[in-house]
């Protein structure tokens, strides 16, 4: 049976079992855990959690539902994440390899998984939805079971809302798709939102606008000049003026300490554009989409984004709706691939991470 990738809280799932990200001592951790926890029947979960004692990082265990609509919970002891170099994701493979081991054990036909330890555990989100994919993707290639990863929620799409706004007023413009595709190939498709006809009728809709581009916009403040200029950052820029866009991506990566095996997860890109990268560096040239998602991965400023944009002879438009949410995500650090992709598709453009 194929994996499915919903929208939905996760104790809500009508499958027999739902997981859980548990932690490793018999207390109730925040996040998932405590909502599991509140559905399920918090002073009966809470007892048989505590009679089950300590548990190891990446082992599981398995307890009734209760009041849930899952017949059980199986409860994955979720790894905090340090820094990525103490073993996290092993530990984090073998929460589902030890969940999925389990659900078998106990003739589990139907399972829905959050994203384990991305939440209050600090795992990066697109490193764990990595892991996700590859150990269910691999469980289900010799076992049949229903299997349900919930990616998305409204919390984790929140600051989302916020474009709303911006994406209507563009939405207006007779520009847009003629410019969406000359710099992306493929045209807007708007899907049919009621809220955003909703917003549209509403006096206040231009409100709403001034006030999210007023909160998205730095404070206007007076300069402060003995901070006097940085000398090493001028003769950076001097220095790498000429670079073309592989050359200078592998700059900014070494100066953001980050690796191009590491964008394959934080950015999303694939192990080929990372081979052409490397092998190609001086004549790299990626689509623009690509660029984008290189300067998310890369976790650069706006600044920085518009100045490795240029290098591959791109530059943000302020008619391009794609832009517009890249800008947006960038202008708040907000370096979510998967809040990225998410918001893309929900307006009728292709997502990164198309399942």
């Amino acid at each position: 049976m194929p994996l499915r990738i919903v929208r939905n809280d996760i104790t809500k799932m009508n499958t027999e079992a739902i997981v859980n990200t548990a932690g490793s001592k018999p207390i109730v951790g925040t996040g998932c855990d405590t909502a599991i926890y509140n559905a399920a029947g918090y002073e009966k979960l809470l007892k048989a959690r505590e009679e089950i004692g300590t548990v190891a990082e990446g082992e599981a265990f398995i307890t009734p539902g209760f009041e849930l609509q899952a017949r059980y919970i199986i409860h994955a002891v979720s790894p905090l994440y340090i820094d990525g170099d103490h073993g996290e994701e092993d530990k984090l493979r073998n929460c589902y390899k030890n969940s999925l081991a389990l659900a078998l054990k106990n003739n589990i036909a139907s399972i829905s998984f959050p994203l384990i330890a991305t939440g209050g555990f600090g795992y990066p989100r697109a490193y764990g939805l990595r892991v996700a994919l590859d150990e269910i993707n691999a469980f289900l290639i010799d076992h049949e079971m229903d299997i349900n990863l919930v990616v998305f929620d409204e919390q984790s799409t929140e600051l989302a809302t916020k474009l709303h706004p911006q994406i209507e007023a563009l939405i207006e413009d007779n520009e847009v798709r003629a410019s969406q595709k000359k710099e992306y190939g493929f045209a807007v498709t708007f899907p049919s939102l009621p809220f955003m006809e909703r917003r549209r009728r509403s006096k206040s809709c231009e409100l709403d606008a001034m006030v999210c581009f007023s909160a998205a916009a730095p404070a206007v403040q007076e300069a402060d000049y003995d901070e006097g200029i940085d000398e090493d950052e001028l003769h950076n820029r001097i220095k790498h003026v000429a670079d073309p866009f592989g050359v200078y991506l592998l700059y900014l990566a070494e100066r953001q300490g980050k690796t191009l095996t590491e964008l394959e997860n934080t950015a999303w890109v694939s192990k080929h554009v990372v081979h052409n990268v490397k092998k190609k560096t001086d004549t790299y040239k990626p689509d623009k989409r690509t660029a984008f998602q290189f300067a998310l991965g890369l976790e650069l400023t706006l600044d920085d984004t518009r100045d490795l944009l240029s290098r591959a002879g791109y530059a943000i438009s302020p008619s391009a709706l794609e832009d517009k949410i890249w800008e947006f995500y960038i202008e708040n650090e907000h370096y979510d691939i998967i809040d990225v992709s998410d918001s893309l598709e929900k307006y009728g453009l292709k997502p990164i991470i198309d399942f």
